[in-house]
């Protein structure tokens, strides 16, 4: 499990410095790389279900809950920047695992945009909400998330964090010159969306975190699933 969780990660940076290095092939076909990327990022959960280490109660929970993240965020599409996706991404995760976080954050974000629009944005959306997912489920164990003081400052930091990568596609899109200040007059410039994200993300934690976590920890228990912790 240590090396599947050490190869998701190596495989998550090595795709995000791809959409670094070759914005314009991301540009050209965005949809096809985002397509990609979540067949890789569920190679280790289909492997899993060859060797029938993985029932089919785990992956219906998986689709549900990325259906989840992606319906909850188009009623809030008027709002900018705020929305419980990032909420049900990291609940999620501390219940079930990182590499569920990373499926659910990544699939969350191709499956909503086919609502709200695809684009270019669209695998820098799905690395940043999938890592948000992956780095929750890691440290799920620890005091880190399980106190919910810790889970609010990190759904807060997020919040922040995702703006920024949101930032760099702009920035390695050609949309700007490619240099610090840009992307710190960037920043500026979101700073209130990003700042949106962040609260809301401390709002939803703060209501529901414990009880979404709570319900999905029985429902693992009940039936036995994601005891590998997924």
């Amino acid at each position: 499990m240590a090396n599947e969780k050490g190869i998701t990660f190596v495989g998550v940076a090595i795709f995000f410095l791809l959409l670094m290095f070759f914005p314009d092939l991301i540009i050209e076909h965005y949809l096809f790389i985002s397509i990609l990327f979540i067949i890789a990022i569920l190679m280790p959960s289909i492997i899993r279900t060859s060797r029938k280490n993985m029932t089919s109660r785990e992956m219906v929970m998986l689709a549900v809950l990325a259906a989840i993240a992606s319906v909850s965020r188009i009623p809030f599409a008027s709002i900018p920047s705020v929305q419980p996706t990032t909420f049900v991404i990291i609940a999620s995760a501390i219940a079930l695992g990182p590499q569920s976080g990373l499926i659910i954050g990544a699939s969350a974000a191709l499956i909503s945009n086919m609502l709200l629009g695809q684009g270019p944005w669209t695998p820098w959306q799905m690395v940043s909400w999938g890592m948000i997912g992956f780095v929750a489920g890691l440290f799920a164990k620890s005091f880190f998330m399980k106190r919910l003081t810790w889970r609010l400052i990190y759904g807060f930091i997020v919040g922040f964090l995702f703006g920024w990568v949101m930032n760099l596609w702009i920035l390695f899109s050609g949309f700007g010159e490619l240099n610090l200040e840009t992307f710190i007059l960037l920043n500026t410039s979101s700073f209130y969306f990003d700042l949106a994200h962040a609260l809301s993300n401390v709002f939803f934690l703060f209501l529901f975190s414990g009880v979404w976590i709570k319900i999905l920890n029985r429902f693992k228990e009940k039936y036995g699933v994601f005891g590998d912790g997924g």
